[in-house]
């Protein structure tokens, strides 16, 4: 039953398996979840790990991602999406939602979530959306700050801290790297820059910095969409699709939305929509009822 309402596998587990992903010579896929129903969806076609967006978590909100989005909020919703998942789960902690001490209670708060790792970023309070202009970065000392307080709170050693720089666009990929390297000498455990343009800047980046690094392949921004294979061909560890299913989502909701307004039914959209017994099979309907029969299906012995 431990493993019908929540995963089988321990938060320290996912840890050890995202650390040891990382390590492996084989790029770790993180697409990002917005629910937990996602979530299970990533683990059972095959991917390493799940991604919880920041920027998702807004939209979902209905609100802009320029960190208007609690500390609350974001541990909740990733410990809803931890728990459903044999997953590591890295989550987006945005600028770790205050000075250097919030970040600290912000790692510790997220390991209680049962999180495999979190990134924080150097730009500024209030943060925008990476790929977007009028970015600003604090001064790469603030940052090391930021990043020393968070891995001083951590107490599993596992738990992955990913420094974020949104440098490139703003200073220059040459000072990225080297915000990258003082992050890394700071104690973070993966890298993550944000916003770089094309093949060669990847190149560049990887060729500079000696830990592991993490690449965004999010549509519609600066990055040139590179493959997994030719990104673990040149040395990256791991991966996100930050927003991806989202974007999926919302776009088939808003095509089926308009033609049930215009048409006044849905009949023509059923071969674009889940089928209820697919469905259950992702939330393992039948293992519910078995366990329902196991333990209501009793008989009394003869002496009550």
């Amino acid at each position: 039953m431990t493993s019908l309402l929540a995963a089988a596998t321990s938060a320290a587990d996912k840890r050890v398996a995202f650390r040891a992903g990382l390590t492996s010579g084989r790029i770790q896929r993180f697409p990002g979840a917005f629910n937990p129903l996602v979530a299970r969806l990533i683990q059972e076609i095959g991917f390493e790990g799940a991604y919880v967006s920041g920027a998702v978590l807004s939209a979902d909100l209905a609100l802009p991602d320029i960190g208007l989005t609690t500390l609350t909020e974001v541990a909740g919703r990733g410990q809803q999406i931890a728990r459903v998942t044999d997953l590591p789960v890295l989550i987006d902690a945005d600028t770790g939602f205050g000075e250097p001490m919030s970040a600290a209670r912000t790692v510790t708060v997220m390991e209680d979530a049962g999180l495999a790792g979190l990134h924080l970023e150097d730009q500024v309070n209030p943060k925008r959306c990476g790929h977007l202009d009028g970015k600003a970065v604090v001064p790469a000392a603030d940052m090391v700050r930021r990043l020393r307080a968070a891995v001083s709170a951590r107490r599993d050693p596992n738990f992955v801290i990913c420094a974020r720089t949104d440098a490139a666009g703003i200073e220059g990929i040459d000072a990225a790297i080297e915000r990258a390297r003082a992050y890394a000498d700071a104690g973070a455990d993966l890298i993550f820059t944000e916003a770089l343009h094309t093949a060669a800047d990847f190149e560049k980046f990887r060729a500079a910095v000696s830990i592991p690094l993490l690449a965004n392949m999010t549509e519609f921004g600066k990055s040139e969409l590179l493959t997994a294979e030719v990104l673990e061909s040149m040395g990256y560890n791991a991966v996100i699709y930050p927003v991806s299913t989202l974007r999926l989502a919302m776009y088939a909701a808003e095509v089926g939305l308009r033609e049930i307004f215009e048409q006044g039914t849905q009949s023509g959209l059923l071969d674009r929509m889940q089928h209820r017994s697919r469905l259950y099979e992702l939330l393992r309907y039948e293992r519910y009822n078995e366990f329902d029969s196991e333990i209501f299906n009793f008989t009394l012995g003869g002496n009550q």
